[in-house]
């Protein structure tokens, strides 16, 4: 059957009205692109009360695909879906509490475990990375093991990953080498990225008792001590801010995606090289984010002392020998800040966090406070680019010096004097 009969024969059938018909040719429809008249026919069938489509719909509506963003209708059509029963759409009430930071209650856990206990994998695999937080708790490494295993045994590709190299380094298990070599030829086999620099984090300072025998997103909201480098610029470190898995989680997300860096062009407004950096880039789509990566960026943002809503899109680079950053700003120009958001304002603070420990060079220098910080996995760095006052910080001057061995994987997050995203 070609793809044009094939359409053709999906929207007869959904010209009936039946709800699974509906879905059927929304989801067709939104992988040709047509996503305001996929919309549409998902809300179609989710008025006939089918939770997939509810849930589609939701997210549509969350981030404004084939129409405006309505928050309230993506909660009220996941709302209805879950008192319907549905684990999937709890998980996705939980993700977007995420994004307003009232996500650390029992509530949410319980979705989290619901959605866990119906084999969701992203959910199984968001779990998988809190229990793999507690560096100190066997019990709790066991479960991240266990847990990604099921994740990947639903096809889970990046869970997969993660698990490989916690099976090759021994990481919550004694260094299984022949079974992670088994699961990277696999993953090779159907067309799955393999390769992820070594990454290992230690333990963070401190940590609040949790049970060692429940999910909790809790683990994701500990508290973040910073430590002051630099008055003028203000420039601030933690460490361990990131674990290893959500390093690994990052790098493997944005793989896919990677292209080289470029900037836009002031007059033209169009997409041009970057003058001043010769890296890659991937800038990850928050309609993509999962609950394990939005707690990350979570986690970022409040190091910086700010909620999520101020952060514009997660950007991950990589650098290969040779390449740098040179010296730059991070603030915007006002043509910049016109042209995406001007309501949110101007980048306020810059968190970046360390995916990798580099070889050799890559490390990320202010002169103006003769600073230079070496690139550690998990390691993050945050920064005001703008004075007391609101205004343009020239002092915030940084480069990524160039790399002399290795690569380094740097995720940045940029954070506005005013909410950016909607959740």
């Amino acid at each position: 059957m070609t793809d044009d009969s094939e359409l053709a024969g999906l929207r007869r059938n959904a010209e009936g009205g039946a709800a699974p018909d509906l879905y059927r040719w929304a989801s067709a429809l939104l992988r040709r692109g047509a996503a305001e008249s996929a919309r549409a026919a998902y809300a179609r069938a989710a008025a006939q009360g089918l939770a997939e489509a509810r849930i589609e719909f939701a997210r549509m509506a969350m981030h404004g695909i084939g129409g405006d963003t309505d928050l309230a209708a993506a909660h009220a059509a996941l709302d209805q879906a879950e008192r319907a029963g549905s684990a999937v759409a709890g998980y996705f009430i939980a993700l977007m509490a995420v994004g307003r930071g009232d996500f650390a209650a029992a509530e949410h856990d319980r979705r989290l475990l619901a959605a866990v206990r119906a084999e969701y994998p992203p959910a199984l695999r968001a779990a998988a990375l809190l229990f793999g937080r507690r560096h100190d708790d066997e019990a709790a490494q066991n479960a991240c093991l266990q847990l990604l295993e099921r994740a990947a045994a639903h096809g889970d590709a990046i869970a997969a990953r993660l698990l490989a190299e916690r099976l090759l380094r021994g990481e919550g298990c004694a260094p299984q080498p022949q079974a992670a070599a088994e699961l990277i030829e696999q993953l090779s086999a159907h067309g799955a990225r393999i390769e992820l620099p070594p990454i290992a984090v230690g333990a963070p300072a401190q940590r609040d008792a949790a049970p060692a025998d429940a999910v909790s997103l809790a683990d994701a909201a500990q508290p973040v001590a910073l430590a002051p480098l630099s008055a003028h610029p203000r420039v601030a470190q933690v460490d361990a801010l990131l674990s290893a898995d959500e390093c690994r989680l990052l790098v493997a997300q944005s793989q896919p995606s990677l292209r080289p860096s470029q900037t836009v062009d002031e007059r033209s407004g169009r997409a041009v090289p970057n003058a001043l950096r010769d890296s890659s880039d991937a800038s990850l789509d928050p309609a993509g984010e999962d609950l394990a990566l939005r707690l990350a960026q979570w986690r970022m943002a409040r190091a910086a002392g700010l909620d999520l809503v101020h952060g514009e899109h997660l950007t991950v680079l990589r650098y290969a020998p040779g390449q740098a950053y040179r010296p730059h700003r991070d603030y915007l120009s006002p043509q910049a800040q016109a042209r995406d958001r001007p309501q949110a304002g101007d980048r306020l603070r810059t968190v970046c966090v360390y995916l990798n420990a580099v070889e050799a060079g890559g490390a990320t220098e202010f002169p103006h406070a003769a600073l230079a910080v070496t690139p550690q996995a998990g390691r993050a760095l945050v920064f005001d680019n703008l004075d007391a006052d609101g205004r343009p910080e020239p002092a915030s001057l940084h480069a990524g010096t160039p790399v002399l061995a290795g690569e380094k994987w740097l995720a940045t997050l940029w954070l506005r004097e005013r909410p950016y995203r909607a959740f």
